[in-house]
Order: structure tokens, then C-alpha cells, then sequence
């Protein structure tokens, strides 16, 4: 007897049910996840603090901190370094029990304490080379002016063991970093004000009874980190640098919202940071410095790759558009942001006091990790993930051969049968086989042609709009995916619909994994982690339909059941039963069980037709060999009027849903619940995350030059990902969602063509600079940015259009500089008339008795940064700081090829503690050079083989209204939409030219 479906089943797998529970599932992923990443989790109230914190004292330490601009080349970097020892000694003088915890005798008290020594570094320095944009050539001399307060742990040594050269100590310590300076153009509330003002309750809280740390902590204010990681460098040359074996950098590169663990050294460090409340992040941000994807860099580099520390990068990253901006601060970030960072600080670094923390070794595994909706962290090594997957690549592939093998011997592989083997009875079992492609293929490459679209018209419109970009490629893709299979379902419907689909997203996610696998073994990369589990998901899900086809008769059973010998004048009721196995249940070649069909034309004979195929044309003209019926136009459309109560959203009596094949009343109708389960929520939870973070990081980046396509690109391969759990039962959803995304689709995509891409909220960045030639005072301010924005900005100054000067743009990188006459600036106390500013720097050159050698003497006044420079064609050879030290194993004051060769230095940045001071550079020059050269006529010509070059000074404070007038009048006329930043150290560069 043939097995009834009640159509009041509510996990039937017919429109309704299919329709609401998948949209139920999606929104209860995908609201959470927006939520979290957004929401910053509420601070706790006053009494509700941790013993030996007090966020009220933090947040007020705040406000000071941002109080002006503090970038390394200012005064006010002065009066924060100073404001800072204050503090650490109130803090470290006056830490004290909490009143819960009763009267303490004073020297008891102190006795609880552990010993606090504060290192105020005016003494080291160093020279070193680096790259800047990717050229190298750059050498830098940074006289540092970092402060260290190290906490003695309980199992340290006693005594001054740092003053030891010769010695380290056997149990090493962890570092703690935040940088005190900020850049030129923002205040640093969380570019590093947050990561500061969290040190210093660190001191607080380890200082306090009963949180002594059993080994040493080290907590560096490091100032510089703005202009080249240069504290971070110079922090190495410090004694006390060779006690510390594990660290945490905290950084900021946002303005707000979460700390996210940025990247981590190993497997074991980053369990530290699993203890934190609420812990946010994933490897694929670490991925992401690793491949270049991110260009921006934090002191991590210096501590782990140049230092050999293990340790964690915490910062904060968005809204990247208020980065080094006047916006990054207390007003655009909160309390929220500044306790998880804080709680994550003291949870990650108490951790690491309290368990040894051995020198950097072998023991370090690379490792997995990501946050599960904020809450928990799931942490593991990348070894773990390439043994499982490797394992699943094998094993999943031959459970379902072997599951397939099973099949055949008891006669139920239905799949991929077109018709039971000796009888010339159609299945239908590989109807619907090739679908999903264009399932699949058609909205994916609508999504892919929105990109180029939009990257067209309005490609900037994603950095203030991110979700409308969102919204159109996902509307656009779930409506194209529900018409196209609705479409096909119409044309030839099939109960195989949902393994066909199951199984050939088991083929892609192997291919993913098997990719992923690649990366994972070769290159350490783990961010592809989220498709090993969603390959365990769409494994299982698949091999649960094939499982189900074990619910199915025999296929000799089936066709003895319902197939009768055809008598030579069949009556009404064997027409019907031959027709209804015979037939394809095709909607546009079907014959049912109802009377009102017998108008039709009947086989004739004893010879059956033979049954269609996927080839079979729709429309054939006349009968076949076997004597078939002719199908019409006609006939179909008079079936189709008969039939039409039998829609396609029905199940009708013997359990077939609409014309899918009889034998499929025999399947579950309850299976296709836990396949969803097993693949939507996985890809949710793991998938979605990723695509968060990534749209953060990235949506605003084509302001600096990145290509705008990729973020588009990035967005439609993600929606593909996201929404192809959906596939094998979107044939099965209502008109109603469909029809409401393309609804979405119109709307969103009009927006993102015409709408303008940046807000108040959501600036553009300009970076600014003005250079001064101090010989002759012309001078030109420039913006540098993306057309046409930053012409017109430029163009519109009251400056330039009061002059009728044209603004002049160029090339710059990937972005395009602007320059015009800027308002001249008031750098010094020397120059209120514009008259005396070739008094601003001053150099002299001195040819040494070799040859090769010379030596510059340099000084500039109000500032504590210079540079030489020399053209691209004369690099030097080498160079010499007086009263430099050098760290040539750690740091290369050169830059060396791959086979330890100088490559020649273009460019020397100097760096000094003092204001007015003087640098004495020793230059070896090109052996090439010389004094006097003689041309191929035989006449002198000292020009040629000289090196030629400039002599610069910077200034980057502009904590005075007037010290630099054209970047006030950008401030004060640009419009609302944008922002400025600053585009080198300094904001002005004032230079001479110099010959040898």
C-alpha cells in the first residue's frame, strides 16, 4: 500500500514549512552576528569593577591624553610623556586593598606590594633599515624617549639582573606595549590612547594585593610608533628588553567598536587570550598581514619577527574611516570599547605572569582560532586542522561510494537511473542532474557582473554603504536562485532534487577543502578553517540522502508493483496505471490518473514509447518508432487547464509532492530538517563572521589606493557561500520571499548607481602635506586622494580660487596628489614675517681626505626631525650616525639582498630627543664619484658623477590655530564628507638642495 503525507505536516518538506524554517534559521543566525560585531558589550557599573580597576580613573586619563595632537615632532608629546610618569608614580604610590577587604596594617600593606621600578629611557638609540611602500633604501636613526615599569614577579631574581650584559634570566618575563604618541592629524583615542590608559591600569591592577604576578611583567609606553615602529626598535636596545619572552601589543586602527585579536605567534600564547570575556577575532585577520593584504603594520612586527618574542596583537579596527583622523576620539568611541579592551589586557596578561613562558622554540604550533559569537574562543592547532582534513578528503568521498555500492547490491540506486534495468521502465532518477550549475552559476555571475557594474558607476559607494551593497548581491542572488530552479522544477520536476544539488556541493566544498588543505601545509595559512566544517556539514547532509534511498522499494519490487502486463484493450484504470510508470511526470509531457484525460491520443500496440530523457526535445513532431502519442501545444495547454489544482505546491494523495516521480512517496518528508541544520547554521556561524570582518576591513580602504573592485568581488563570492546552503530547497520556497528580494534588489541597486558615496559619518580621507624651499620660500600645500573628489576639494579652497591658481594633479602611487600655493607657514618663532625662513634649516657638507666621504652636519629649528635624501641615481653606499648604536645581527642599518649585499640607502631619517639639536651623518659615496670628472672632448665638467640630493626638516605640530594656515583652511572649508590625515611625518617639509 502506497504511504499518505497529511498535508497538515509541519515538517513536511513542501513550500510552507521549507519556506518559514530556513528563513527562521538565517535570521536567527544572521541578526546575532550583526549585533555582536557591531554592539560592544555594556561595561560593568562601578561596584560591579574588578577589584584593583577603576574604569571611571581610565576613562578620565582619557580625556587628558587626547587633549591635542602628540605625534613624536611636538611639544605637546612633551607635556603627555611628562603627565604619564606622573601618573605611574600616583598609581604605583597609592595602589592600595579595596575597602571590602578590611584595615591592612601599613607595612603589611607594603609588604603585599610587589617592587616597581620605572625605567625613564633617555639614553638609547638606534640605526636601522626598512623599506617605505614597499621601495627599500631607507635608513633611520631614532634617539628614543620610551618609559618601562617593570613589576618584579614573585620567581624573578632579585637584585639588578638587567645591569648584567652577560647574563639572562633563566624565567623570563611579558611585555605589555601601548605607544604614547599619536599621529600629526588625529587626537589617538583608540591609535593608542585606549591601549595607554589600559597599561596604566595594568600597573593598578598588579600592584594591588593580591594580584602580585608570579613572573615579571614589563609594561613599555613606547613613543614613536607613528613614524616607523621606531620605540619598538629602540625599546631592543634597552637592558631590560632581554627579560621579557612573551607579549601583548595593543593597538588601535579603527576608532571604536571592539578589540579584535589582530594575530598571534603560536597555539599556546593564544589560549592566554581564549580567557577573555569576550573575546573577538579570527585567523583570517592574520592571514591577511601575512599575504600583503593589509599593508599597515603595528610594533608586533618588531616583537615577534625582529626580537623573537611569542605574543598577541589586540587593536581595534573600524570605522577605518576615522582612522588617523580629528574623529578618532573620546566622542567617537566609548567606555563599552575601552573595557573590553581592558578586560581582555588583564585576563590575557594574567594568564601569561602566571604560567611559564619559556624563550621562543619549536614548541610554538602555528595556530586555528576564531570567536563564537563573541562569548567563547575556539583555539587549536593548524597540525589538528590539516590531520582532519586530510583525513575527511579521504574518508567522506568513500563512505558515499561505499553507501552508493550498498545501494546497488539491494537494488534501491535510484540515483542517476533513468530507467529499471530490463524493463524500459523510467526512474527519472538522473532528471535534474544538471541543474545545479545554473543554480548556482547564473546568480553568482550576476553578482560578479554588480561588481564590475558598480565598480563602474559608483564604485566608492561601499564605503559608506557596505550593507546596501550587501543587500543588493544577496536579494539579487536568492531571487535568481528561486526562479531558476523554480523554472526548472516546472519544466521536469524531480524528487532527486535535493541529493543532485547535495551532492554536487560536496564536489565544490571537497575542491575548497582540498585547496584550503594545500595553503594550510605549504604556506601556514589557516583562515580557510570555516570550510573544513562546512564540508564535515555538507558531507553529512549528503550522505543522509543517500541514506534516505534505502526507504525505497526495490526497483524490481516497484516495477512489479505498479506496472501491469498491457492487455491489447486496455481498459480506463490500466491506461491510467500505464501511463502514470511509464511517463515522466515531466509538466510538459504528463498524462495522470484522471478520467479527463482520455481525449488524449493512447499508445498504440503492445510497444511502449520509449521513455524521455533529459535530451528528449519538448516538442516532437509525430510519432515515434515505438508509437508514442504525439505531444501538442494543444494538449498541453488543455492538461495543464485540467490539471490545475494539482500545482506544484501540493502533495497529492498517494505522497507525491506535484509531478515528482511516484516512487518518491516511499522517501521521509522530514529528512530535509536536519540537512539543513547540518549545513546552514555551520556556514552561519562560520562563514558569516569572516564576511563581517572582512567587509569592516576593507570596505573603506579604497580610499587609500586599494582596488575598488575587490571588495565587490569579495562581497559576491561570499554571498555565494553564504546562501548556497539554500539551494537544494529553495525549489520548494513560496513567491512570497523571492518576490520581496527582487523587490530589495530594484531599490538597492538604483541606491548603489546613484546615491554619493561618503557621509559625515563615513568621510573620505585626504592626506596633506606642504613642502617649502627654503632658498626661495615658494611653496606648494597639496591633498592627495581619490578623483574627482579631492580635486574638487582642493579646487574650492578660498586660498586657490581667490588666487585664480590652477590646481595641479598628478600620479601619486595608487592615489592622485593635488597641489596648489599653500597660506605659508608659521613653523618657528622665526618666521611671523615670512622673511626668515632660510633660517628654518641649516646644513653643512665636509669633504673628508678620502675621496668617498663626506660628512653632513644638519640642524633645524623647532623640530626634531630631518632627513637626507638623495636621487633615485646616486644612492650611497653607506652612512654613520654619530653616537648611534648599531644592532647588526637584529637590525641591519642597510639594506641587504637576498645574498647579503648593500643595496644602496636613498633616504636617512633622523630622529632626536632634543628640539634645535644637531646631527653629524658620516656618507660614503657612490666609488663612482669624484671630484672632478672629464668628459669624452677632454673638457672638465665637475656636474657630472656628483651626488645630488636634499636636505629636509619636518614639523608635524599643529596643536596651535595658525602654525600651519592651509591645513586650518582644509580643516575649515572642506566639507562635512571629508577628512584629513596626514600623508608623511610631517605636515610641512622644508628642504634645501644640496650637489657633491
Amino acid at each position: 500500500m502506497t504511504p499518505k503525507l497529511s498535508r497538515a505536516n509541519p515538517l513536511a518538506f513542501t513550500p510552507w514549512p521549507v519556506t518559514l524554517l530556513t528563513a527562521a534559521i538565517y535570521l536567527a543566525f544572521a541578526i546575532p552576528l550583526l549585533v555582536i560585531h557591531h554592539v560592544v558589550p555594556p561595561a560593568p557599573t562601578p561596584s560591579a569593577t574588578p577589584h584593583g580597576l577603576n574604569l571611571t580613573e581610565a576613562w578620565t586619563d582619557l580625556q587628558l591624553l587626547t587633549d591635542g595632537f602628540r605625534p613624536y615632532n611636538s611639544h605637546q608629546n612633551d607635556l603627555v610623556r611628562g603627565w604619564l610618569l606622573t601618573r605611574i608614580g600616583e598609581i604605583t604610590a597609592t595602589a592600595s586593598p579595596s575597602e571590602n577587604d578590611g584595615a591592612v596594617d601599613a607595612e603589611e600593606e607594603r609588604d603585599r606590594r610587589p617592587e616597581v621600578i620605572v625605567f625613564d629611557d633617555l639614553q638609547s638609540n638606534l640605526t636601522f633599515a626598512g623599506s617605505v611602500l614597499g621601495s627599500t633604501g631607507l635608513g633611520v636613526y631614532f634617539e628614543g624617549t620610551n618609559i618601562m615599569v617593570y613589576i618584579r614577579g614573585s620567581e624573578d631574581e632579585k637584585g639588578a639582573f638587567w645591569e648584567d650584559s652577560d647574563s639572562e634570566p633563566e624565567k623570563g618575563g611579558v611585555l605589555v606595549n601601548a605607544h604614547y604618541d599619536s599621529v600629526s592629524t588625529g587626537y589617538g583615542a583608540t591609535d593608542d590612547g585606549v591601549g595607554v590608559v589600559t597599561c596604566l591600569q595594568l600597573l593598578r591592577y598588579f600592584t594591588t594585593p593580591g594580584h602580585a604576578p608570579r613572573h615579571g611583567l614589563v609594561v613599555l609606553f613606547n613613543n614613536g610608533e607613528e613614524d616607523f615602529l621606531n620605540g619598538a626598535r629602540v625599546y631592543s636596545q634597552h637592558p631590560i628588553s632581554k627579560f621579557t619572552r612573551t607579549f601583548l601589543n595593543l593597538e588601535g586602527a579603527g576608532a571604536g567598536g571592539r578589540a579584535t585579536l589582530f594575530r598571534s605567534s603560536d597555539t599556546e600564547i593564544t589560549h592566554s587570550y581564549a580567557r577573555s570575556e569576550h573575546p573577538f577575532g579570527s585567523i583570517l585577520s592574520a592571514n591577511g598581514f601575512e599575504t600583503g593584504l593589509i599593508r599597515s603594520q603595528t610594533d608586533y612586527v618588531v616583537f615577534e619577527g625582529d626580537m623573537g618574542l611569542r605574543g598577541l596583537d589586540v587593536a581595534f579596527m573600524e570605522p577605518r574611516a576615522r582612522y588617523h583622523t580629528d574623529q578618532d576620539d573620546p566622542k567617537h568611541t566609548s567606555m563599552d570599547s575601552l573595557w573590553h579592551m581592558l578586560s581582555a589586557a588583564v585576563a590575557t596578561t594574567e594568564t601569561l605572569v602566571s604560567e611559564d613562558s619559556g624563550p621562543k622554540s619549536e614548541s610554538g604550533s602555528r595556530a586555528v582560532w576564531f570567536d563564537m559569537f563573541g562569548s567563547a574562543f575556539v583555539v587549536f592547532r593548524l597540525h589538528t586542522l590539516f590531520a582532519l582534513s586530510v583525513t575527511l578528503l579521504i574518508v567522506a568521498p568513500l563512505t558515499l561510494l561505499a553507501t552508493s555500492i550498498a545501494l546497488v547490491n539491494v537494488d534501491r540506486m535510484y540515483l542517476f537511473r533513468s530507467q529499471a534495468l530490463g524493463n524500459g521502465i523510467s526512474l527519472g532518477g538522473a532528471r535534474g542532474f544538471f541543474r545545479f550549475p545554473f543554480l548556482v552559476g547564473v546568480p553568482t555571475a550576476v553578482a560578479i557582473g554588480l561588481a564590475y557594474l558598480v565598480t563602474k558607476i559608483n564604485p566608492y559607494i561601499v564605503h559608506s554603504s557596505p550593507y546596501a551593497v550587501w543587500a543588493m548581491m544577496g536579494s539579487a542572488w536568492i531571487f535568481l536562485s528561486w526562479f531558476v530552479s523554480r523554472v526548472a522544477d516546472f519544466a521536469r520536476p524531480s524528487a532527486f532534487h535535493r541529493v543532485h544539488t547535495l551532492t554536487w556541493l560536496f564536489v565544490a566544498t571537497w575542491a575548497m577543502l582540498v585547496a584550503a588543505t594545500v595553503y594550510e601545509n605549504q604556506r601556514g595559512l589557516a583562515g580557510g578553517y570555516f570550510i573544513f566544517f562546512y564540508f564535515v556539514g555538507m558531507f553529512l547532509a549528503t550522505w543522509i540522502s543517500y541514506l534516505e534511498m534505502f526507504s525505497l522499494p526495490r526497483k524490481a519490487e516497484y516495477v512489479t508493483r505498479f506496472v501491469a502486463p498491457l492487455p491489447s484493450q486496455p481498459s480506463s484504470s490500466s491506461r491510467r496505471a500505464s501511463s502514470y510508470s511509464y511517463g515522466t511526470n515531466s509538466r510538459l509531457n504528463t498524462a495522470t490518473a484522471d478520467e479527463d484525460y482520455n481525449h488524449i491520443e493512447e499508445t498504440e500496440g503492445d510497444e511502449a514509447e520509449e521513455p524521455p530523457s533529459e535530451s528528449t526535445s519538448l516538442l516532437r513532431g509525430g510519432r515515434g518508432s515505438s508509437g508514442g502519442p504525439r505531444t501538442t501545444f494543444a494538449n498541453y495547454t488543455r492538461v495543464a487547464s485540467i490539471s490545475h489544482s494539482l500545482s506544484s505546491d501540493d502533495t497529492n494523495d498517494s505522497g507525491v509532492f506535484g509531478y515528482e516521480q511516484p516512487w518518491s512517496s516511499y522517501l521521509p518528508k522530514w529528512t530535509w530538517i536536519p540537512q539543513f541544520l547540518l549545513i546552514a547554521p555551520i556556514v552561519l556561524m562560520m562563514t558569516g563572521p569572516l564576511a563581517l570582518l572582512l567587509t569592516t576591513a576593507l570596505h573603506q580602504t579604497g580610499q587609500d589606493g586599494s582596488p575598488a573592485l575587490f571588495i565587490y568581488i569579495s562581497i559576491a563570492g561570499l554571498t555565494a557561500l553564504l546562501f548556497s546552503p539554500l539551494v537544494p530547497f529553495i525549489h520548494r520556497y513560496t513567491h512570497h520571499i523571492p518576490l520581496f528580494m527582487l523587490c530589495i534588489f530594484i531599490g538597492t541597486l538604483i541606491y548603489n548607481l546613484v546615491a554619493f558615496p561618503f557621509s559625515e559619518s563615513n568621510r573620505l580621507k585626504l592626506f596633506f602635506i606642504q613642502e617649502v624651499d627654503l632658498n626661495t620660500g615658494v611653496n606648494h600645500a597639496s591633498l592627495t586622494g581619490i578623483m574627482p573628489f579631492v580635486h574638487d576639494v582642493a579646487n574650492d579652497l578660498p586660498s586657490v580660487s581667490a588666487a585664480g591658481e590652477d590646481v595641479t594633479c598628478a600620479p601619486f602611487g595608487d592615489r592622485v596628489k593635488c597641489s596648489y600655493p599653500g597660506l605659508f607657514p608659521h613653523v618657528t618663532s622665526t618666521n611671523t614675517n615670512n622673511t626668515e625662513y632660510q633660517d628654518w634649516l641649516s646644513y653643512n657638507i665636509t669633504r673628508s681626505s678620502q675621496e668617498e666621504k663626506v660628512q653632513f652636519r644638519i640642524t633645524g629649528q623647532n623640530t626634531r626631525a630631518c632627513k637626507l635624501v638623495f636621487n633615485e641615481d646616486t644612492p650611497i653606499l653607506d652612512y654613520h650616525v654619530h653616537g648611534s648604536a648599531y644592532d647588526e645581527e637584529r637590525f641591519p642599518h642597510v639594506s641587504l639582498d637576498d645574498d647579503g649585499n648593500p643595496l644602496g640607502t636613498r633616504e636617512i631619517r633622523l630622529w632626536s630627543r632634543l628640539w634645535d639639536g644637531e646631527w653629524v651623518v658620516d656618507v660614503d659615496l657612490p666609488t663612482s664619484t669624484k671630484r672632478d670628472t672629464t668628459t669624452a672632448n677632454g673638457i672638465d665638467d665637475e656636474s657630472e658623477g656628483r651626488v645630488k640630493g636634499r636636505v629636509v626638516c619636518m614639523w608635524s605640530d599643529q596643536n596651535t590655530i595658525g602654525s600651519i594656515p592651509a591645513l586650518d583652511e582644509v580643516r575649515r572649508y572642506a566639507p562635512a564628507w571629508a577628512g584629513v590625515s596626514k600623508l608623511a611625518d610631517g605636515l610641512v617639509e622644508g628642504y634645501k638642495p644640496f650637489e657633491i
